[in-house]
């Protein structure tokens, strides 16, 4: 396979990369997008902001420098590698494979789990869903659902469901801000309420959802169980494999995950700090999850403020990060 470059255009490419968040709204949102992240959201129940997105009928669309109102699956059809990477370019064409949110989960979310590549693709011509989780503020006493509390098989699940025990099963994990989590495919999860924070996620929309409290929406009606496909994707085993634990020195690369689908470092910024990616052959992504910083590429410099996101094409060698104090997630293939 060929990859496109167009080296003529790289200048238009050097500089940090911002998109205009898309928000969804559902049941479960509240506030905390606009009153913790500043963001422009008008509604009381504004539950997801999609930072960086190449989901079909909602990719993101640049919001400044030289290629704005553009939106990024125009700027992968133009300059792919540059943009990708050879190596990114070469796994998933043209097509985008991470998708960045922040969430606010004002109540708890539905307990769900998402199939893994070979199912999806199989039954749904998709790519299945490994995520993580990084806490950014939340509520005392909020808890995740990860996992279950016991080794468990197809049987005895679907008898713990038919009797309405769902919940007594399930392992539930007290957060607080920096808190992170790395959610395999087939982990049974969900956010509970009272937590806001940055989702990491291979680009699929395939979830498959087991429980909803019982909860109607506006018209009164319950939303869809997806019990039968769950059955065959669920992983019952008990496994302890999913509280990240990472360095969190300063000016330097802190591993937090390390996957197929992504990495994901911390970098806690104090001062200046410089990150080569010459060698890297990736786009890489930067969000700020606490404090402010300025990402600068050559001559191009960009604020980035907690709840911020911006993209480094992989044609990019070095960015400076300057900051007081800044705590900042670094994403790459």
């Amino acid at each position: 396979m060929e990859s496109l470059n167009h080296n003529s255009t790289s200048n238009d490419l050097c500089y940090p990369i911002k998109f205009s968040p898309i928000f969804k709204e559902y049941l479960w949102g509240g506030t905390k997008l606009k009153e913790v992240l500043n963001k422009d959201v008008t509604t009381e129940t504004a539950s997801e902001s999609w930072e960086i997105s190449g989901v079909e009928g909602n990719v993101s669309q640049v919001s400044n420098g030289s290629l704005k109102g553009r939106n990024l699956q125009e700027l992968m059809d133009t300059y792919t590698s540059e943009i990708l990477g050879n190596s990114v370019y070469k796994r998933f064409g043209t097509k985008f494979p991470i998708l960045i949110k922040f969430i606010d989960a004002r109540l708890d979310l539905s307990v769900q789990l998402h199939p893994h590549d070979d199912l999806a693709k199989k039954r749904h011509n998709s790519f299945g869903k490994t995520e993580m989780w990084h806490v950014m503020q939340a509520d005392p006493g909020s808890k995740l659902i990860v996992g279950f509390n016991q080794e468990l098989t197809k049987e005895s699940y679907l008898e713990s469901l038919e009797k309405g025990q769902l919940l007594e099963i399930l392992n539930q994990e007290e957060v607080v801000a920096g808190d992170t989590y790395f959610i395999n495919t087939g982990k049974v999860h969900a956010i509970g309420a009272g937590i806001l924070l940055a989702e990491i996620q291979q680009t699929s929309d395939i979830t498959y959802r087991i429980y909803d409290y019982q909860r109607k929406d506006k018209d009164g009606n319950t939303r869809e169980l997806h019990t039968e496909l769950a059955v065959d994707a669920i992983d019952y085993s008990l496994k302890k494999d999913f509280k990240v634990n990472y360095p969190k020195q300063s000016n330097t690369t802190n591993n937090m995950v390390n996957c197929p689908y992504f990495v994901t470092n911390y970098l806690n910024v104090e001062g200046t700090y410089v990150q080569q990616l010459v060698n890297r052959d990736s786009f890489t992504i930067y969000l700020c999850v606490d404090g402010k910083a300025q990402i600068k590429i050559g001559e191009h410099t960009e604020n980035l403020s907690m709840g911020q996101t911006v993209l480094v094409p992989a044609v990019v060698n070095d960015v400076v990060i300057s900051a007081a104090d800044a705590k900042i997630l670094e994403v790459y293939l």
